[in-house]
């Protein structure tokens, strides 16, 4: 039996393979899914409760099929402190897919370069690639009124739509950070591990004097010395980066125990008899054969820095408002009249995060058992 048979036989390793493979198809078509800007204001429509969907006409009794009535914030009560929505109810609008709304661009590429090298490094946005334009929704209403899945922020701004692309940076960050930082630790650990002696002795000690550093300490404390002027953009990159330079030492430790095992294999030393270059031979022969435990350990290692950009936007030291990610929208937890009278603002954030990081966990579980080579070779 093969490690992907294996892996299909494990029901909770295809459950979280599938709870993810949603998420990111949906963040990355976000601008099709959510159904309005997620940077745009309705008026009089702050803190709005999610919209309630109707299939009868409220005023006749007559079937209309799933449709909403427009909505306007009223007057907050003085003896719940609750906010009175008033309903129109004689404005139906019917709940439509594949609708026309707000004209977006889809995969719009833009990345910050620094400009110049210093401790407080100045950056500038250069677009990659200029997307795709449209106007078709996965979902909307034909009328006036507006279908807030999730209601609406203190911005009046769709939150369902936030959560949606809100998702790009909580998801991306972690497949971002370890295509920085295990390519580091696999090849410190592989050059350690071949060589030995005073190399192995100067790069383990580097990789425990970078262990001691505490990431979310080191994060909290240059977050709060940047400049305020940094825009999302900049910051999710000086998240990734900080977060990639303390996370790699891990991974070069166990990769060092692996090539020091490896090193003596007999492939290993016919290739070093005919001449080989010892980078080469690191590379071409002895670190694909850790490929399964690194497959393992950057499953797992992705919820490290999903946490990590949560923490610093919750805290307010991350990505920035107005840009939505999982973490500053759930730093509205902070506020306990949010939390108390509006608790859909908290709740779909949290959850998706448990979902992340739960999901991940599940693969990578899957993953260690499929890829077990003493379990291989039993079922072999």
């Amino acid at each position: 039996m093969t490690w992907w048979q294996k892996l299909q036989k494990n029901p909770l390793a295809r459950l979280g393979a599938l709870v993810l493979l949603l998420f990111y198809l949906a963040v990355i078509a976000a601008e099709f899914v959510a159904p309005y800007d997620p940077y745009q204001s309705e008026p009089n429509a702050s803190l709005l409760p999610p919209t309630q969907v109707y299939w009868r006409d409220q005023t006749t009794g007559d079937w209309l099929g799933p449709h909403v009535y427009p909505t306007t914030q009223g007057p907050v009560s003085l003896e719940t402190g609750e906010r009175n929505v008033d309903t129109l109810f004689d404005q139906p609008s019917s709940i439509r897919l594949f609708v026309r709304g707000t004209e977006y661009r889809w995969l719009t590429l833009r990345f910050p370069l620094p400009t110049q090298l210093s401790l407080a490094p100045s950056f500038e946005e250069t677009t990659l690639f200029a997307g795709f334009q449209g106007d078709r929704h996965l979902f909307g209403t034909t009328g006036s009124g507006r279908l807030n899945l999730l209601g609406t922020d203190e911005q009046a701004r769709d939150q369902f739509s936030r959560l949606v692309h809100g998702g790009r940076i909580s998801l991306s960050i972690g497949l971002v950070g370890i295509v920085i930082s295990f390519p580091l630790g696999m090849i410190v650990g592989g050059l350690a591990g071949y060589f030995g002696g005073i190399i192995d002795a100067i790069l383990m000690r580097l990789v425990e004097v970078i262990m001691t550093i505490p990431d979310i300490y080191l994060l909290v404390a240059l977050a709060a010395v940047l400049p305020a002027t940094l825009s999302s953009s900049q910051r999710f990159l000086l998240i990734i980066l900080i977060t990639s330079f303390v996370r790699w030492t891990g991974l070069a430790r166990v990769i060092r125990g692996q090539v020091l095992s490896l090193k003596s294999q007999t492939y290993v030393q016919a290739a070093q008899a005919m001449g080989g270059r010892p980078f080469y031979i690191v590379l071409r022969h002895i670190l694909p054969q850790t490929a399964s435990y690194v497959i393992i350990s950057a499953t797992l290692a992705v919820p490290g820095f999903i946490l990590a950009e949560a923490v610093l936007s919750l805290i307010g030291l991350g990505i920035q408002q107005p840009d939505p990610s999982w973490g500053n929208m759930l730093s509205l937890a902070t506020d306990a009249s949010i939390l108390v009278l509006q608790p859909w603002l908290i709740w779909p954030p949290a959850l998706l995060i448990v979902l992340t990081v739960l999901s991940f966990n599940l693969l990578g579980d899957g993953l260690r058992d499929a890829l077990d080579p003493r379990s291989l070779q039993s079922n072999d």
